[in-house]
């Protein structure tokens, strides 16, 4: 009966850790298809006519947050949210550092119908926008100020210490993501990295790499570098 439950208890144990490897290994791979999908809209907005304000405040940034793909749907009650890339500037060396990934979400309440999807970037202003992005969770527009890029410039957005740019099949829209909360996405951390790292591992102590960024931190360094 012993020997039963010992092989019975192995089996579960065996059972556990191959879900695990799996499920990291998925995670792994999803991780990166957000810092490959964030090279292709970095490149986007570096060639979009209509974002010259953007190239020049880009510039300025101490760190950008990269949402690939952002779904707004709504139905009486709506919403927005993605999964994106945060890759920081080192202010010593002007070096892109490796990313740290995050979720975006926000909810809406009014007569809406439909469904949108739009390439999301947050650009980080201040120092108070970065001590944000470094807790577990914060809302846009009451943890740190928060203004929609606009095409051709703007006062909210000379101040604000978060500002966004969304672009929707190609075109420049004003999305509204006041209100909105970032929160860390720590499995996708764990998978990319091979461990249990926070976004201070990664961003401030600069602990872990992972070479397979190295085409967005790039493609970081080229649009702000110009």
């Amino acid at each position: 009966m012993k020997i039963l439950k010992f092989i019975v208890g192995s089996c579960i144990l065996i059972s556990v850790f191959s879900i695990s490897a799996v499920q990291a290994t998925e995670q792994k791979v999803k991780a990166q298809e957000i810092v490959d999908k964030s090279v292709v809209v970095i490149n986007g907005f570096a060639t979009d006519p209509n974002l010259d304000w953007f190239r020049t405040k880009v510039k300025d940034a101490k760190a950008l947050l990269v949402i690939p793909q952002s779904i707004k749907g709504a139905f009486l009650v709506g919403g927005a949210g993605g999964s994106g890339a945060l890759v920081v500037q080192d202010g010593t060396t002007g070096k892109w550092g490796y990313p740290a990934f995050y979720t975006l979400g926000s909810i809406s309440v009014g007569l809406q119908v439909g469904a949108e999807s739009s390439e999301v970037i947050l650009m980080v202003m201040t120092d108070r926008g970065m001590e944000s992005l470094l807790t577990s969770s914060f809302k846009l527009g009451a943890d740190a100020t928060f203004a929609a890029g606009p095409v051709g410039g703007g006062a909210m957005a000379q101040t604000a210490d978060i500002l966004s740019y969304s672009r929707s099949k190609g075109a420049f829209v004003g999305m509204s993501l006041d209100g909105a909360v970032i929160k860390t996405k720590d499995k996708f951390n764990e998978a990319y990295y091979g461990k249990a790292v926070s976004p201070t591992d990664i961003i401030v102590r600069k602990s872990t790499i992972n070479p397979d960024a190295d085409t967005l931190r790039a493609a970081v360094a080229g649009i702000t570098a110009k």
